[in-house]
């Protein structure tokens, strides 16, 4: 989940995996999956960092490269 603020200032948590689209429109505009649409001050730009950032930290220790693996 990624913080985000709606425009009158109030954050809020917005699961990433339900974003369809992003547009500036001059507001940013999030479309969901679910047909809903939510409207933050985050730039477009700002929330691909956080959605790229949140990726990051549920997946750094997914990955495992063969030979580096911690010994049982």
């Amino acid at each position: 989940m990624i913080e985000l603020t709606q425009l009158n200032g109030t954050p809020f948590l917005l699961n990433c995996n339900l974003i369809e689209t992003v547009e500036n429109i001059p507001e940013t505009k999030i479309s969901l999956t679910t047909g809903k649409y939510i409207l933050v001050r985050e730039e477009q730009s700002e929330i691909v960092q956080k959605i790229v950032a949140y990726q990051r930290m549920i997946y750094q220790n997914m990955i495992c490269i063969e030979g580096l693996r911690p010994q049982d």
